[in-house]
């Protein structure tokens, strides 16, 4: 899949985004636009590896800003662009919706809106050839029924969260562009990703983090909440995948095959600092004795599960990584890595843009 095109990926300085930033210029011979309007997520630190590639190009840019899109989208001419630019986290859509409902929904309009026109006006291969990537999330299907239930492209949509419910908006107005405009789209919804580079409010860092400075583990309800786990590089493989080898107006169900209650997540990274770090254990035998329930959110699904067949089977995608060897990297990385996560305690992430071409 090594090919030689200009992708245009909105929400780059985010998680999945800067992995994705990162796997193209380290892997393919792309040109890679990077649209992010660095909100408190964005991290350009994320992005230092690459920031001196000649192929990568950043501009800060809200996608809720349509002459900017615009003009960017006339100034390098991309073949493909790939849409990971949102609001993502559930506990500040139930405290504050109203961020989620103008980037994931109005955000994901007026990006469609100035992608269209500018394929519109696109000709031979060029036009033929354009991609319009969405990503999204396995949330907007809502809970599933039983152990042997999975989500599959064609499960019906029943959000729970502000969050899940902006992105099941944003799912279908992607379709619509499709259906009424014909503009080449595809859709993937994945599961719960995690791997090095994740803003620590999410589950995974956030018990890392804690841990480390020997603080509670909180844990919603009684944590039996069941997540299909996906290693962010396996996602953004597919997302490549998908991009150059999915049929336009379909969907891509995207998971890791890798079932594991919310309370053994926890319970897998304090073993493993067990192992890595045993010296700031302090008087506890176990990480696991700083484990705290916690009052259980608002709608909270029970469990989320992918069936990937679709992906795999037409488009030859699986994932690579175990649960079990993800999560070791993973807790390695950030263990590696603590600048990065003190940078971003300290805010100033938001401050330092050494060696990153904004243009």
């Amino acid at each position: 899949m090594n090919t030689n095109k200009t992708i245009l990926v909105t929400g780059g300085a985010g998680f999945i985004g800067s992995e994705l930033v990162r796997y193209l210029l380290e892997n393919t011979e792309n040109t890679v636009v990077n649209v992010d309007k660095l909100t408190y997520s964005g991290n350009l630190q994320s992005l230092v590896s690459v920031a001196s590639n000649e192929k990568y190009i950043f501009k800060q840019i809200d996608i809720c800003d349509e002459n900017e899109l615009k003009k960017v989208l006339l100034e390098n001419k991309p073949d493909i662009v790939m849409h990971l630019a949102a609001e993502s986290h559930v506990d500040r859509s139930i405290e504050g919706p109203k961020e989620f409902i103008q980037t994931n929904i109005v955000g994901t309009f007026i990006l469609l809106e100035q992608v269209k026109n500018y394929w519109q006006k696109l000709n031979g291969s060029k036009k033929n050839d354009f991609r319009f990537l969405h990503v999204s999330t396995d949330e907007v299907y809502g809970d599933l029924n039983g152990k042997e239930d999975y989500f599959i492209e064609d499960s019906a949509y029943d959000p729970s969260s502000p969050y899940s419910a902006s992105k099941a908006s944003s799912d279908h107005l992607v379709r619509a562009w499709f259906r009424t405009y014909q503009l080449p789209v595809l859709i993937t919804n994945c599961s719960n990703n995690y791997g090095p580079y994740q803003f620590p409010e999410k589950l995974i860092p956030h018990i890392i983090l804690n841990a480390i400075e020997g603080k509670k583990l909180p844990i919603y309800g009684d944590g039996k909440q069941i997540r299909d786990w996906l290693y962010v590089n396996d996602h953004v493989r597919a997302l490549l995948t998908v991009a150059l080898k999915g049929k336009v107006g379909e969907t891509y169900n995207i998971g890791g095959n890798n079932e594991v209650k919310n309370i053994e997540v926890v319970e897998k990274i304090c073993n493993i600092l067990d192992i890595l770090i045993p010296d700031k254990l302090n008087r506890l035998n176990s990480y696991c004795e700083l484990i705290e329930y916690v009052q259980d959110r608002p709608g909270h699904d029970v469990r989320y599960a992918i069936d990937n067949t679709k992906i795999k089977s037409q488009l030859g995608w699986e994932p690579k990584e175990s649960f079990k060897s993800g999560m070791q990297k993973t807790v390695e990385w950030y263990l590696d890595n603590l600048p990065w996560l003190d940078n971003i305690q300290n805010g100033s992430y938001k401050l330092e843009r050494i060696g990153v071409k904004i243009q």
